[in-house]
């Protein structure tokens, strides 16, 4: 808890991002499609570290801020599980017997939800994967396998709490299109950097596709993760310059736990001042 509160304070962030991740354990079983009916429901017990920490910052951070929480999809849940190639080569093999054990997960996943707002967060950062460029050889499968059990999730996380992030995460493959995320819930939308094509993805694009304020604008990997200060402050100057109207100054995606908080800061600060 003291590093998350650490940082939050070095740094003059808007609102506290809990990135504390309790995944999935590995289930070895799980080699056939149809052993995903070995795939338990986790109970509240299983949370139970994630959730100390939780209260513990709400506690501590009180009205100062909102506390977000991060929440992995389904589909990357069941990725922890076994493996992100091997799931998706399930999906493509058996996607109904995939889907018994992603439904399970959502179980587990909503007892999640449902007590981090009854312990008080703020809302969730929503992360989801599986529309990646050449992600699946069988057509269809994200909107048939995937998205239902993301706007289960979500949607229920996003009804209950006043603030959300809909985070489309390019951690495994980077995306052709976001199409597929337009009806997704979240107040904000965070997106990856870059499309498949290596275009740069468009601030002002997402916030006319999408409606939304719009998160993000620097690169995880470029220069807020160098050692030139001055490359910073440009990018940062450069994206609020030609900024959209409702905007949020971030990464694309979780940044590397090795970068300067002094970076970060001099990010906000430079967003704050303009």
């Amino acid at each position: 808890m003291a590093r998350h509160l650490d940082f939050f304070r070095a740094t003059g962030m808007d609102f506290l991002k809990v990135q504390y991740e309790k995944t999935f354990p590995p289930i070895p079983e799980i080699k056939r499609p149809s052993d995903w009916n070995r795939m338990p429901v986790y109970g509240l017990e299983f949370y139970e570290e994630p959730l100390r920490l939780l209260e513990g910052l709400v506690k501590a951070v009180g009205r100062e801020a909102l506390v977000v929480q991060t929440l992995y999809s389904p589909f990357m849940s069941a990725g922890h599980t076994t493996s992100d190639a091997l799931l998706r080569a399930h999906l493509d093999e058996d996607p109904e017997a995939v889907g018994v054990g992603l439904e399970r997960i959502v179980q587990s996943l909503l007892l999640f939800v449902r007590e981090c707002v009854r312990i008080g967060v703020d809302g969730f950062y929503m992360s989801t994967q599986g529309a990646e460029a050449g992600g699946f050889r069988r057509p269809g499968v994200f909107d048939r396998q995937v998205k239902p059990t993301d706007l289960l999730l979500m949607g229920e996380a996003a009804a209950l709490c006043r603030f959300s992030i809909l985070h489309v995460c390019d951690y495994h493959r980077p995306y052709d299109s976001f199409a597929g995320f337009k009806d997704y819930p979240g107040t904000v939308v965070n997106l990856p950097y870059r499309k498949s094509d290596g275009s740069r993805t468009s601030l002002a694009g997402i916030y006319g596709e999408f409606k939304r304020p719009v998160l993000g604008g620097l690169d995880k990997k470029g220069a807020i993760a160098g050692g030139d200060p001055k490359a910073l402050e440009a990018e940062v100057r450069s994206l609020l310059s030609d900024r959209p109207a409702r905007f949020i100054l971030g990464a694309d995606c979780t940044v590397s736990g090795t970068i300067p908080w002094e970076h970060v800061k001099l990010a906000i600060d430079l967003a704050h001042n303009i």
